[in-house]
């Protein structure tokens, strides 16, 4: 039978559309059963249903409304409601592996520990080397490293999801070389151009660990 994986999306949806692609080329070796996105704008929806991919969005904001920001306690509790419910919908799907393609939210303990108790694993595609830039705004930050001579490599690593923020065991990693003088948008660009295939291979890589 054939491996499901569900994926999960914030924006643009561009690693979405590869692995949309690699299933149309053979070389992915499951079915996209969902897609689930945290926000209503974001283009990847287009995306699934030009594919016929069924698309739920789940957003943040909805469970935040009417709670201002300083009231810490009250927004915490609806974020464990969010990763419930996010659960929820997941586990309704019967995934073999979800996949974090472009997806903005930390996963916390409410939401892994369900989907670990189940067995499901969880990739994420994260824009830095193994042990760098952990985080937001990785790629910004390793040009500024690269530039200041503090490094000499970029890359970017499909690894599996655990609840230290992008620390957990590498599946696949893809490197860049510093250019020296080189621009943000350039060394974005190169960054980017890593991301299509590495979701797709590591994507495959955690379906035959499966087996």
């Amino acid at each position: 039978m054939t491996p499901k994986i569900l994926v999960l999306i914030s924006g643009n949806g561009s690693n979405l559309q590869a692995l949309i692609n690699a299933k149309e080329q053979g070389q992915l070796k499951a079915e996209i059963s969902l897609v689930i996105s945290s926000s209503s704008k974001a283009f990847g929806i287009e995306r699934a249903k030009k594919h016929n991919i069924p698309v739920r969005v789940h957003e943040l904001k909805t469970y935040y409304q009417g709670i201002p920001k300083e009231e810490k306690a009250k927004r915490a509790e609806k974020r464990n409601e969010f990763d419930q419910d996010l659960v929820k919908i997941i586990l309704s799907e019967k995934p073999d592996l979800v996949v974090c393609a472009g997806w903005m939210l930390i996963l916390g303990e409410k939401f892994l520990q369900p989907l670990q108790e189940k067995n499901i694993s969880i990739i994420n595609l994260h824009p830095s080397l193994p042990g760098a830039f952990e985080g937001i705004n990785a790629i910004e930050r390793s040009y500024n490293a690269g530039q200041n001579g503090e490094i000499t490599k970029g890359g970017i690593m499909i690894h599996r999801v655990i609840l230290e923020v992008d620390r957990g065991q590498p599946l696949i990693v893809r490197e860049i070389d510093v250019i020296k003088g080189e621009t943000l948008e350039s060394w974005e660009a190169r960054i980017h151009s890593l991301e299509h295939q590495a979701i797709v291979d590591g994507t495959n890589k955690a379906l035959d660990e499966l087996k």
